[in-house]
């Protein structure tokens, strides 16, 4: 299913993207698109049964906000250099164990909203990524494929990065990754069941109209399944919870001098295979 949450910022409702291409209205049958509902699969199953029935209200999607497709998020984690062309293009050699940092739910905001370039910022960066949302509590798995087992569902996600308040500024990169309105997401959430393999999607961004990006995400150093498996054993992975999983080659960190970071005014498009496209317009904070 292609879940959704459309509407004003803070008043989004619930939604289902049926097979047709026409956005249903779910609000008379759950809350918010959310962890509890990834936890449920009784409610999962009411929601499947009633798209097939084909009798969810119809909205009209013309002018209507596309919001991030999960509600509630508790935390998101991100994987750092994951795909072994990222690693190369800059010049680093490919991680023994998986980087991680957290970003802030805060950041979050929807697929075709805008995006904020800080105050002071020289090197605003574009990184397209798979987003996994965690559909059941993971704790201390043992195997790759119990982490693809807790996995609920699969999203888009610009993991938007200030490289040199992650890396020339000391600290953590947190500081570069957590400014507002860096994570744009959505537009919808692809439960896990409709996506035959997570390592076998293609990955592309444009800036102003030029291909920058185009991945798939078989070049992962970590896959899916073993970076769930992973995490779960520094922290607990609730239902509702993203991890963002790391960006293919073509960043403008990666690029010759004078790399070609964001500038206000610059339109950013992207689009993973089955999980839609974005597009945002970057302005200054």
């Amino acid at each position: 299913m292609k879940l959704l949450r459309v509407g004003p910022v803070g008043a989004e409702r619930p939604a289902l993207l049926d097979q047709d291409g026409t956005l249903r209205d779910l609000s008379g049958l759950i809350a918010d698109v959310d962890g509890a509902l990834l936890a449920d699969d009784s409610v999962l199953s009411r929601v499947r049964d009633a798209a097939e029935s084909g009798e969810l209200p119809v909205l009209d999607a013309e002018g209507l906000r596309i919001g991030a497709p999960v509600g509630r998020i508790g935390k998101i984690v991100g994987i750092g250099l994951n795909y072994f062309g990222h690693a190369a293009e800059i010049g680093a050699e490919p991680p023994a164990e998986p980087i991680l940092f957290l970003k802030a739910a805060d950041t979050v905001v929807g697929p075709d909203d805008t995006v904020l370039i800080p105050r002071g910022s020289v090197k605003t960066d574009w990184e397209a990524e798979l987003g996994v949302v965690i559909g059941s509590t993971a704790r201390y798995l043992s195997s790759a494929a119990e982490g693809l087992a807790h996995v609920g569902g699969y999203a888009l996600v610009n993991d938007v990065s200030e490289r040199e308040f992650q890396i020339e500024r000391g600290g953590t990169w947190d500081k570069g990754k957590n400014c507002e309105t860096f994570t744009p997401l959505g537009p919808w959430l692809l439960t896990a069941d409709e996506v035959a393999d997570p390592q076998d999607l293609d990955v592309k961004l444009w800036v102003n109209g030029e291909l920058k990006q185009d991945g798939n995400t078989a070049d992962q150093i970590f896959p899916v399944g073993e970076v769930v498996r992973y995490l779960s054993q520094f922290m607990t992975l609730y239902p509702g919870d993203v991890i963002v999983t790391g960006t293919p080659a073509g960043v403008a960190m990666g690029r010759p001098e004078p790399k070609p970071y964001l500038r206000a005014g610059d339109v950013v498009e992207l689009e993973i295979a089955g999980l839609g496209r974005q597009r945002q317009e970057f302005k200054g904070a």
